[in-house]
């Protein structure tokens, strides 16, 4: 590789282009991506570019990058990359993430990104395709790892999820024993052996329907303690300066992949811990935002504070946190059932804690919990090597694309930590 780099405008590196408009009533069911400015919000039958494409914002979501692999529809709030030029298209999706696009958003009403400006932009560049690929295949590692580890913590997920719904919805245990397809010392797809006893072999009649035999239908406020949160005053300086208190807000949990909350966007002082009357909550507290809006969820790892716009349960005892994630989950439209308001939704503490919920007895919460934690247990060490990755791609990636550290100084790093 030449490792020569040249200063140019971007416009020598790469031709953008407005991309194309597609109503909700022209799209037809398909496998082709169809990305805005916020990346793949849907799929479509037809394609509009060939893969491997590199597209970005034009109006909406501005700064945001994305490499797609397959051909795509870029819809008209983005630009996408109609001409590479003989550059590789990983690595201009990784080397356009390094540049200041709001340097070159118009100053109409709506906010907008013109390419013939953003085309004047001055840059540096490796002239050298394999040295380009080179940092591609560096900085792309380690995204393929993060994706990996997201794959392995969607399925985990769902395994979850279904667990819950078979035991606790459907109660699929009770009935393969009432129709005599689940003896005593055989096993079943996830119903080893030993669980037998612990489950009934009819339904009997309660408010909520029919449920297992010996289950009982409590309020959701005898499962947990539920406590909301707060903001101190954001012109108080001594609430927010230093601050190293978590304070979540329901921002925090939007963009989350998976239920797992390890970090906050504000922190908070003591005296700004202080003006929250819930205090600080305990790892292990389940988050659910009640407006703007309600259903996004998470189990936080870290101690928290929260905002306004939570109901924040606490386990009682010998209640497992797991049971309250997949049960706020599987009741979502219920809980929608009991909120108000004009302006937007809201569901208050006094609203939600009533909510009734089947529940099971504590040995069969319990082997729930055996069973399920181990899945969850993964979820969260993905996530935590994830945002390891992320912080070493989003470190090495200034420093690469400008040829600041080459990349058998890069590899060797990487090499030394096992990636």
């Amino acid at each position: 590789m030449g490792g020569e780099w040249k200063e140019c405008a971007l416009g020598e590196v790469i031709e953008l282009k407005r991309g194309y408009d597609l109503p909700q009533q022209d799209r037809r069911p398909g496998y082709v991506p169809i990305v805005s400015s916020s990346g793949v919000t849907d799929y479509h039958a037809e394609a509009m570019v060939k893969g491997p494409g590199v597209v970005t914002g034009r109006y909406g979501t501005l700064g945001e990058v994305f490499y797609v692999e397959q051909d795509f529809w870029p819809l008209n709030t983005t630009l996408y990359v109609r001409d590479f030029k003989g550059n590789d298209p990983r690595f201009i999706s990784y080397f356009l993430r390094g540049l200041d696009f709001f340097a070159y958003v118009d100053k109409a009403a709506v906010p907008g990104i013109n390419r013939n400006h953003l085309h004047q932009a001055r840059v540096i560049v490796p002239t050298d395709v394999g040295e380009q690929r080179a940092i591609a295949h560096i900085l792309g590692t380690l995204d393929d790892k993060i994706e990996l580890n997201r794959r392995m913590s969607e399925t985990l997920e769902a395994m979850a999820r279904a667990l819950f719904k078979s035991w606790f919805v459907d109660f699929d245990p009770v009935r393969a024993k009432m129709e005599g397809r689940w003896q005593r010392g055989q096993s079943l797809p996830g119903l080893p052996a030993h669980l037998y006893d612990l489950f009934p072999d009819r339904l009997v009649d309660s408010e909520l329907g029919e449920i297992p035999e010996g289950w009982g239908v409590k309020s959701i406020g005898d499962l947990a303690e539920v406590v909301g949160g707060s903001t101190p005053k954001t012109e108080c300086a001594e609430f927010w300066d230093g601050g190293t208190h978590h304070w979540v807000t329901p921002k925090d949990l939007s963009g989350l992949s998976m239920p797992v909350l390890l970090d906050t966007e504000r922190k908070i002082t003591d005296a700004g811990l202080a003006q929250i009357s819930s205090g600080l909550l305990p790892r292990g507290t389940v988050l659910l935002s009640s407006r703007a809006p309600i259903g996004y969820l998470a189990i936080a790892e870290v101690p928290v504070a929260v905002n306004q716009g939570f109901i924040a349960m606490k386990p009682r005892q010998g209640v497992s946190n797991l049971f309250l994630l997949r049960w706020a989950r599987a009741a979502h439209d219920e809980i929608l059932s009991h909120a108000n308001g004009s302006t937007f939704l809201e569901i208050s503490k006094a609203s939600f804690r009533p909510i009734r919920v089947v529940t099971p007895p504590t040995p069969i919460m319990d082997a729930f919990d055996q069973f399920s934690r181990p899945m969850y247990g993964k979820v969260v060490e993905n996530a935590l090597e994830s945002r390891t990755l992320a912080a070493l791609r989003d470190a090495l990636l200034p420093k690469l694309i400008s040829g600041e550290i080459r990349v058998k100084d890069a590899e060797r790093f990487l090499e030394e930590r096992g990636l």
